[in-house]
């Protein structure tokens, strides 16, 4: 018998909700982040745009001296994971400093992120090309390297176990999510804090998927800019954010009496083995990893009353997505609830899975579907329940989400009703 993994905390920095309860308003009401970039002089990029947090204050969770050692991407990983350990009954703030009431050697992390600090990357490149290698900013690899998000979490909560970081493109963190469940059922592990993280809305980042095409260009339209599943639509809108679980075995939680949020029932993942940054066409991959979660999590198709889409608002994604659900939940696609918050929170690379899987967990707590915003005239080859432009109420007893990366890898996670 697997053991059971469950969720007892969440925590998010998203551009619609830096915390969960905010997040599920959001949801509610169709909030939409994706605002003019404010971050950087866009007058020379085609793509103007982007779902950027707003009003980030790292010093709510951390000092100065902390804040300056860290990028963006770990900041925003480190705040995520302060509130999911602070909601799962884990971590309190005392005079002194923080109490934990864990065992730190049998707590793990394991965190999904895409690309790094590129902020700290294009600082330092500007440094080295215009005042040589001396001018470089000191803790340039330290900052900008993936694993520093995990390894912050690790530093800041005194986590001793092990500590990861999931590379996999926009199905990082659905991936991490993946492999903490893992780490749990072997028992290496009695908690993980697992998520994603991401922050490349820099100049670098920006024009890196500029010159690819990937981007949409309805500058003068932000709001209706990320449209999944639409046939106007012209491309992802970059976002950022981070969103963070603390997973528990379901002994351990129970023991401690924790609250318990949800179960977390089943992964899947696959590779197209196809090519560097679209999916096959077949959506075989796509609906393996859909079908391999629900295997894991010992359900049918008909028993998942959402899906929660990877839904980038790109022709090709879309239109493959859409046949890899078909695929998956074969008839039962028909009634299946789906919608893609990408239109509302733009595409935030390894923040997406996490991010996503703690929608689909407060999608089933508080019984409703999020809308697709920004679904005026469907694509014809995208011709199922999106659930248009404003939410839907209803009972959920079990959710999937699932996330597709660059490179083949395919993510899907379930969960269920506790």
């Amino acid at each position: 018998m697997k053991k059971r993994v469950v969720v007892t905390g969440m925590g998010v920095i998203s551009p619609i909700a830096c915390s969960v309860n905010e997040l599920a308003g959001s949801l509610k009401a169709g909030k939409c982040g994706v605002v003019p970039i404010s971050s950087f002089d866009t007058t020379d990029f085609s793509t103007k745009i982007a779902a950027e947090v707003q009003n980030f204050d790292p010093s709510r969770w951390f000092d100065k001296k902390r804040s300056r050692k860290m990028a963006r991407f770990s900041q925003f990983a480190v705040a995520a994971a302060s509130q999911a350990l602070e909601q799962a009954g884990l971590v309190s703030v005392k005079d002194d400093g923080l109490a934990v009431s864990y065992d730190p050697e049998r707590t793990g992390v394991v965190i999904g992120n895409g690309i790094g600090g590129f902020e700290i990357v294009s600082e330092s490149f500007k440094k080295l090309f215009s005042e040589g290698p001396s001018r470089m900013l000191p803790l340039t690899v330290p900052l900008m390297i993936n694993n520093e998000a995990a390894g912050n979490v690790s530093m800041v909560y005194n986590i001793k176990g092990p500590v990861f970081t999931q590379v996999t493109a926009c199905s990082s963190g659905a991936d991490a999510l993946g492999q903490a469940l893992d780490l749990i059922r072997a028992g290496r592990c009695d908690v993980v804090v697992a998520g994603g993280t991401e922050a490349c809305i820099v100049p670098f980042g920006i024009g890196g998927f500029i010159v690819l095409k990937a981007l949409s260009t309805r500058n003068d339209e932000p709001g209706r800019a990320s449209r999944p599943f639409d046939k106007d639509r012209d491309g992802f809108v970059m976002g950022e954010g981070s969103g963070i679980l603390v997973l528990e075995s379901e002994e351990h939680a129970r023991a401690r009496s924790a609250k318990i949020l949800a179960e977390f029932a089943g992964y899947g993942a696959t590779g197209d083995a196809y090519h560097l940054t679209s999916p096959d066409p077949s959506s075989q991959g796509q609906a393996r990893a859909i079908s391999s979660a629900l295997n894991d999590a010992g359900l049918q198709a008909q028993d998942i009353d959402y899906y929660n889409a990877h839904g980038t608002s790109t022709v090709i994604n879309d239109i493959a997505e859409t046949r890899a659900v078909k695929i998956a939940f074969g008839a039962h696609s028909q009634s299946l609830k789906i919608s893609s918050t990408k239109s509302m929170m733009g595409h935030c690379i390894a923040g997406a899975g996490a991010l996503e899987a703690i929608t689909a967990i407060l999608s089933i707590q508080e019984g409703f579907f999020p809308p697709t915003i920004n679904l005026d005239n469907p694509a014809p080859e995208c011709d199922l329940d999106y659930v248009p432009n404003k939410v839907q109420y209803g009972t959920i007893d079990a959710a999937v989400s699932a996330n597709f990366g660059f490179g083949g890898h395919n993510g899907a996670v379930v969960f269920k009703k506790y």
